[in-house]
């Protein structure tokens, strides 16, 4: 008969071994954009998911956390491999058949480039135009081809979700997104109260504030306020505050060293990220993935960052957002085992990432690091401060959205996707849609097909991520850059990895379980 302890050492070294294989796999379809690498990610993540599809091992784990038995750690492995293998327990043709389809889809978003005029407009132009350019046409038709692919992938997206759905029958739920929110530990009763209570919250405040930068937007553009459409905003998703000329930084970047800046931040916590820039992929290429993601290709240290960096505020805060994720990553506990040596949760990473990004807005680190002289980082604190709150109450909106579309896409994949998709976003992000919406610029976002029930681990993650500044800046320093604020992230937030759940995790932090007052008090206050 199997013993417990040697069940779980064979099932971790198998595990380890597939892990490996397909993060390597996945690591060159993202930089490459090759259509051989992606078709091994797809292989790799097929063998994998076989391992977590074994009704024999399934049923040990059943057995093993039914008697009872084992440490701590044992138990905990126990429980997450049960949540893991519940979601593959499945026909072999199946799991292929998901895979590959989810791969073909990731190809062609990594390769997609629309055109304007017959320019090719990759994401960071994209991105550049709806920053700068005061050319309203332009706009618009920039605007227009970011949405382009959402065309290109719908059917076979579409056809996707239906397939998840399928799956997610066979093992006795209602749809995907159900079973996801089950298996991820997340009450998705609860977590949907606390996002109505947050958009219940923040209304005044929001409504206020986007009233004021739609005045300030329409005077840009000598437009009334109530001709604002989406492609005045500066992403194709409203997900960022616009700067103002006041909060526009990226003029005091121009010469700077990204990478430069991302070390010193670290390195004045006693975090060591520097060492990961050799194996990561930080500027833009063609055929490569043009946006930015953390991987752990091998939970013993090989952390990788792909970026696209640019010498502007944007960029250097999407880097200080991945190298908080790759610290995380870098600083478990490799004394656990492998099933173990990862964060407890996707939520507790991303609030590390959203900690650390959002510092390029905070006085404290323009100061420390980007060198910005006293007079004018006084002159910009109150601006800044506004237009940090105006930024996260955009983010949380726009989060919500997502969010609430996903279920209902899920919930039924049929209906009109595209008028529910406009409805969403102007009755949460009260953005006024453009006069066609009859085209799938929902599909346009990637996170629908390589990250699906994903999202509202983002905003949970802001959640966190203000119950842990504030946590820092009270009890500990706050000055928040100090070598005990890193010394209590590494030792009390990094190092126990998975050990714990995610909410038992805050909990041991900083006292309390997660507390969405926090985010309130600081954002949502009108």
């Amino acid at each position: 008969m199997t013993t417990l302890q040697t069940f779980l050492n064979d099932f971790n070294n198998e595990t380890e071994r597939l892990y490996k294989v397909g993060s390597e796999a996945s690591w060159m379809a993202q930089t490459t954009g090759e259509a051989e690498w992606a078709e091994k990610a797809g292989d790799a993540d097929t063998q994998y998911n076989l391992l977590f599809s074994s009704k024999e091992k399934y049923e040990q784990v059943q057995a093993f956390l039914a008697s009872g038995e084992g440490t701590e750690i044992e138990k905990r492995q126990l429980e997450i491999l049960f949540n893991d293998m519940k979601s593959n327990q499945l026909p072999e043709s199946i799991i292929e058949d998901l895979a590959k389809r989810d791969a073909e889809l990731n190809l062609v978003f990594n390769t997609y480039s629309p055109k304007v005029d017959g320019k090719a407009y990759s994401a960071n132009d994209i991105r550049e135009v709806l920053m700068t350019s005061e050319d309203q046409k332009l706009r618009k038709k920039v605007w227009f081809a970011s949405k382009e692919v959402g065309q290109a992938v719908e059917k076979d997206l579409l056809e996707l979700v239906k397939k998840r759905n399928e799956a997610a029958r066979l093992l006795g739920y209602n749809d995907y997104h159900e079973m996801s929110f089950e298996l991820q530990e997340l009450d998705r009763d609860e977590v949907f109260r606390i996002f109505n209570d947050l958009v219940e919250q923040s209304d005044d405040a929001y409504r206020a504030m986007k009233e004021k930068l739609d005045a300030r937007l329409a005077k840009k553009f000598g437009i009334a306020p109530e001709d604002i459409r989406p492609w005045h905003y500066v992403d194709p998703f409203f997900q960022e505050a616009p700067p103002s000329d006041e909060t526009n930084l990226d003029t005091f970047y121009k010469g700077k060293d990204i990478l430069q800046l991302t070390t010193d931040t670290f390195d004045a916590m006693g975090i060591k990220v520097d060492d990961l820039y050799a194996k990561s992929d930080l500027f833009p290429r063609d055929k490569k993935n043009p946006t930015a993601f953390c991987m752990d290709i091998d939970r013993s240290g090989d952390v990788r960052v792909l970026c696209n960096l640019k010498e502007d505020a944007y960029w250097s805060e999407t880097n200080l957002h991945e190298f908080g994720h790759a610290a995380y990553f870098k600083y478990l506990d490799m004394d656990l085992p492998f099933t173990l040596r990862t964060n407890s949760h996707t939520l507790t990473t991303e609030a590390i990432a959203m900690m650390y990004g959002k510092m390029g807005k905070d006085p404290r680190w323009l100061s420390h690091f980007l060198g910005m002289d006293e007079a004018t980082v006084n002159e910009l604190t109150p601006e800044l401060e506004e237009f940090q709150q105006l930024q996260m109450l955009i983010s949380m909106r726009w989060i919500v959205t997502f969010v609430y579309f996903e279920r209902e896409l899920y919930a039924n994949p049929d209906q009109d996707l595209n008028a529910l998709w406009w409805k969403t976003v102007n009755d949460i992000q009260l953005v006024t849609p453009p006069e066609e919406t009859n085209n799938p610029d929902w599909a346009a976002k990637i996170h629908f097909t390589l990250a699906p029930v994903y999202y509202q681990n983002y905003l949970l993650g802001e959640l966190m991520a203000a119950q842990l500044q504030r946590h820092i800046e009270t009890q500990i320093s706050p000055e928040f850059f100090t070598k005990e604020a890193g010394e209590m992230l590494l030792n009390d937030f990094f190092k126990p990895a998975a050990l714990y759940d995610w909410n038992e995790k805050i909990r041991r932090v900083t006292g309390e379980t997660l507390n969405p007052s926090h985010f309130v008090e600081l954002y949502c206050k009108n």
